[in-house]
Parts: C-alpha cells; sequence; structure tokens
C-alpha cells in the first residue's frame, strides 16, 4: 500500500489518542498530500484513494525519539541511516534525533546537511543533533548558529559531559540567544573512569570498578542552577536514571526554569541486578541503577516530571560485545522494543495510562526539541502516524530485528503492545507482518 504523490489515504475505524489535541475517542482520520487534512468521528469522512481499516487499534501522532544512534558518518559496520530509520520505523517512531558522537564527529554544517541528504535513504524523518563543542572536546563550544541553520534541532556532547562550569555556561547563554536545546550526558567522568556499572551489591558481587549515582546526580544539580540563571535557557538531561537527578530536575521545573529530561526503556525496565553473570547486553551508559532509582523513575513518568520516552539505541558489532564485560562497549538497540516495554512495564506492570505513555512518545519530546507540526495529529499538521494494537501480545526476536546490530537484553521477552504500522507524511513505511 504504498502511495503515490499527491494522493488521499483514509485511517478509518481507529481510537485516536492525541494528547496535544486533547482526544482520546474513536475518530477517523484524512491525510492528503503529507498532512493531516481532516480529524472527524466515525463514518462522516469519504473520498479518500486509499484506506486503512484501524478497527481494534490506537491511533497515535507518529512517535518521536529524542536520542539514537545510527552511526553514521564513519561507523556503518554498526548502523547506518537506512537501516537505523528502517529499525525506528518498525519501532512505530517516525521522527528519530540522531547523536553526533560519530567519526567524524557531527560538529559543522556541512555535516547536519549529509546526514539531511536522502542519498543517506531515511525513511523516518531524521533530525540532527550537533556538537556542542568540537571533537565533543569540551574546551571549544561550535557555531550555534551556522548548525542551527543547517538543520540541527538541538547540541549535545553526547557519549561525553561538559564538564567545565565556564563551557556549559557559555554553551547555555549561546542556546538562549538562539532558542536552541542544549543536551547534556550528565557523568562526571572524573568519578566513573573504567567503571562499567553502577556501584552496589551486584557490582561487589562481580568484582567490577563501579559508579555511584553521584556522577550523575552533581552534573545534573549543576547544570539546572546554571539553567535557573540563565532564564531563557534551554537545557535538556539525556537519559536520566537516579532519584537525586531527578530531584534536581523537579526543583528546576518548580522554580520556572526550562529544563526537560528524558528517561529509557532500559531504565524503567530493569535494574543493576540484571547484568547476572558479565551480561554484556546489560552494559550500558548510563548504567542500569538500583531498584529504588528504577522506582523514582516510575514516579516521575506518571507524575508528569518525564517529558519524553527516549531509546538511545546504541547498536554495536557483536564482536564489540563478546567480550570480557570490562572491555564490552556500552550501549543496546532499543528502536523496536520501545513500545512494547513501556506497554507492558509502566501501561499493564504499574497502571500508567495509555494517554500518558501516547504523551511521552508524541507530544512531550515534540515540545523538548520544538518540532512544530508533529507530536500531534491536529489539522494542518504533518501525516507521521503511528498504529498500534495495545492488547497484541508478542515474544521479540533480535535476530529479525531491521537494525544492523542485535545488542539488546529483550531477546526473547514476551511484551504486550505492537506497532501494526508507521506512516510518515502520509506514506506507509512499516506494516507488521
Amino acid at each position: 500500500m504504498v502511495m503515490a504523490e499527491h494522493r488521499s489515504l483514509l485511517i478509518k475505524g481507529g481510537h485516536l489518542i492525541d494528547p496535544a489535541a486533547k482526544i482520546n475517542a474513536p475518530m477517523d482520520i484524512l491525510l492528503r498530500d503529507g498532512r493531516v487534512a481532516e480529524v472527524a468521528t466515525p463514518g462522516k469522512i469519504s473520498g479518500a484513494d486509499e484506506k486503512f481499516d484501524a478497527r481494534g487499534l490506537i491511533v497515535a501522532p507518529g512517535f518521536i525519539d529524542l536520542h539514537v544512534h545510527l552511526r553514521e558518518p564513519g561507523q556503518g559496520y554498526k548502523e547506518t541511516i537506512a537501516s537505523g530509520t528502517a529499525s525506528a520505523a518498525a519501532g512505530g517512531f517516525t521522527s528519530v534525533c540522531t547523536m553526533p558522537n560519530t567519526a567524524p564527529v557531527v560538529d559543522t554544517a556541512e555535516w547536519v546537511s549529509w546526514l539531511r541528504h536522502p542519498e543517506r535513504g531515511a525513511v523516518v524523518n531524521v533530525f540532527p543533533i550537533a556538537a556542542a563543542t568540537k571533537g565533543s572536546k569540551g574546551s571549544t563550544v561550535t557555531d550555534f548558529a551556522a548548525l542551527q541553520r543547517a538543520g540541527a534541532v538541538a547540541v549535545t556532547d553526547d557519549g561525553k559531559p561538559i564538564l567545565e562550569d565556564d563551557i556549559m555556561r557559555m554553551a547555555l547563554r549561546l542556546g538562549a540567544e538562539l532558542n536552541f536545546p542544549v543536551v547534556q550526558h550528565a557523568e562526571d567522568t572524573r568519578m566513573t573512569e573504567n567503571c562499567s556499572m553502577h556501584a552496589g551489591p551486584t557490582s561487589f558481587r562481580l568484582g567490577l570498578r563501579a559508579a555511584s549515582g553521584a556522577a550523575e546526580a552533581n552534573v545534573v544539580d549543576r547544570d539546572v542552577t546554571l539553567a535557573q540563571q540563565i532564564r531563557e535557557s534551554r537545557l535538556h538531561v539525556a537519559h536520566l536514571s537516579t532519584s537525586e537527578a531527578l530531584k534536581a530536575v523537579r526543583r528546576g521545573k518548580r522554580a520556572k526554569a526550562r529544563v526537560t529530561c528524558e528517561v529509557t526503556p532500559h531504565h524503567f525496565s530493569l535494574i543493576d541486578e540484571n547484568v547476572g553473570e558479565y551480561n554484556t547486553n546489560c552494559k550500558m551508559n548510563p548504567p542500569l541503577r538500583s531498584a529504588p532509582d528504577r522506582e523514582a523513575i516510575l514516579v516521575a513518568l506518571a507524575d508528569g516530571t518525564v517529558d519524553a520516552i527516549a531509546t538511545d539505541h546504541a547498536p554495536h558489532a557483536a564482536h564489540e560485545k563478546q567480550v570480557e564485560f570490562e572491555r564490552a562497549s556500552f550501549g543496546i538497540t532499543g528502536l523496536e522494543t520501545a513500545l512494547g516495554l513501556a506497554i507492558t512495564q509502566l501501561h499493564r506492570g504499574n497502571k500508567i495510562p495509555l494517554t500518558r505513555i501516547v504523551e511521552l512518545f508524541t507530544a512531550g519530546p515534540a515540545r523538548v526539541f520544538d518540532l512544530p507540526h508533529r507530536g500531534t495529529l491536529a489539522r494542518g499538521s504533518f501525516g507521521d502516524v503511528t498504529i498500534f494494537d495495545p492488547k497484541k501480545k508478542w515474544t521479540f526476536d533480535a535476530a529479525k530485528s531491521r537494525s544492523l546490530s542485535h545488542n539488546t537484553p529483550f531477546d526473547g521477552w514476551q511484551m504486550t503492545g505492537k506497532v501494526v504500522a508507521t506512516i510518515v507524511g502520509g506514506k506507509l513505511v512499516y506494516r507488521a507482518e
């Protein structure tokens, strides 16, 4: 059902959840010329070129992932933009924001433009996040204005923190002038050198050097203080994983600072004990945390403190994971398991409403990076749609993933909640078999 240009698609019989438009009801949606042309009660729209029967399914605005590693330029053996966006489509994501820690680092307007070029073969929208400092070395800020003009939606040194107070202050000030978000990988690397997991009983049993949650919380606390001082700055905390860091984010939000944060599915689904006997597919940065940290994250997801669920999709080749735990690369794939984990762990396991989960994948991330006409299916918005079955039980098979890499702790996991179809700009880019 691949659509030709300038044709229309009627999605009929589904239940629309659009938190930004405050809709949670049966609705039909007409897409025309890549945009939402009409949203109406069932049976009111007719005359479309194509129809999609969404009976028994949830229809939602296209999911947005604020944090993915697509590994290009330079590391195409792990993932390419083509393979990574195919994986994103299979996970229901219609837009992904790419991290700049590639080879070379995406720290110039030219590289931002390269990422966005049609030759890359993306099947979903790609929004580059550029490096905040040259080479992500933390010492000289990049040309934020040029990066923004080229199409970058934010800046970050993800994979590395901005540790120097003056550099972070400068980044936030420049960001404030341009209304440009600064994304922080919150990790005091002076406290985490050679650490491979979270400090706790499991790291002690395994004899691994481990990092405390303070390495994250201290940086978040410093950054929130700076964001409160630089009033128009936009601070976004990537992959927040500790209860103490959440306290700092709450402080910033109470003070009306422009502070946002994201949480990953692996941090709300797993804890440090899941490392078991040196399972390198449970090695990520930030590391899996304690049970109390996970509980704090669950509360923050429910109460509105967390703005978005982001996957931190981090593909690695088998030889980078099938080594001793301390030598293994950090990170896991996550695009195709995000919705299933969210519905299974958050909705079914912790009674978080489905509307809130949809908000965390749609309206929330669209607000964080100010992506206009996305994260909603209001009339005139981009025709990006995610259709899923919230009751479908399924088992994730990593070998069948569309990603080039299969480094995941969720292989063989049974989940509830499955993507049925993904539509980008009015075109069907994924349909479940």
